[in-house]
């Protein structure tokens, strides 16, 4: 059970229904971690600006999802792995690679750009930083515009999976890929 009471939209101020309202029109997301954020409602509207701005920028879906899992996974986010799993199968992330990512190992991507996704969010996650050495190969094969937005789509994505952690917003119980203990 969640420990922030979901806002029903009648329920709502002006300004929640207002950011509520061109978020169900725009992206359609208005769940999970948007349950706290619809408090505040300069914030619940700035990350469904920042959300559209990552969207657009160079990363590709696949690349973007690839963060996702990792970070999801880094936080034991329940219902951002729920959601991502879901996004990522329908960009064609197959389960393979998704089972290896929840099971923590690094999964087999043939893609160069996407293997550099999956160690720069695993490596900064876990070390709070990039060596050296990651770093240059990262600059390499993304260049930096979309190093950038990799590591822009690392910290944006966890104050997601922190908010429905701390929030404990939890995914619907048919959930097919749960993350492993």
């Amino acid at each position: 059970m969640t420990r922030i009471a979901i806002i029903d939209r009648a329920d709502m101020n002006a300004e929640q229904a207002r950011v509520y309202d061109a978020a169900k029109q725009t992206s359609g997301i208005v769940g999970g971690p948007y349950y706290a954020y619809i408090r505040l409602p300069k914030l619940f509207e700035a990350c469904q600006n920042l959300r559209a701005s990552m969207a657009a920028g160079p990363l590709s879906r696949r690349e973007q999802q690839i963060v996702n899992l990792v970070v999801a996974r880094h936080w034991n986010a329940r219902y951002p792995w729920f959601a991502q799993v879901r996004a990522s199968l329908a960009v064609g992330i197959e389960q393979g690679v998704i089972d290896a990512i929840n099971a923590r190992k690094a999964p087999s991507l043939p893609d160069a750009r996407e293997r550099t996704c999956f160690t720069v969010a695993s490596e900064l996650l876990a070390n709070k930083g990039l060596s050296d050495a990651t770093y240059a190969a990262a600059e390499k094969a993304m260049g930096e515009e979309s190093l950038v937005a990799l590591v822009a789509t690392i910290g944006s994505f966890s104050m997601t999976c922190l908010t429905a952690t701390t929030f404990q917003v939890e995914p619907p119980a048919a959930n097919p890929t749960p993350l492993a203990q």
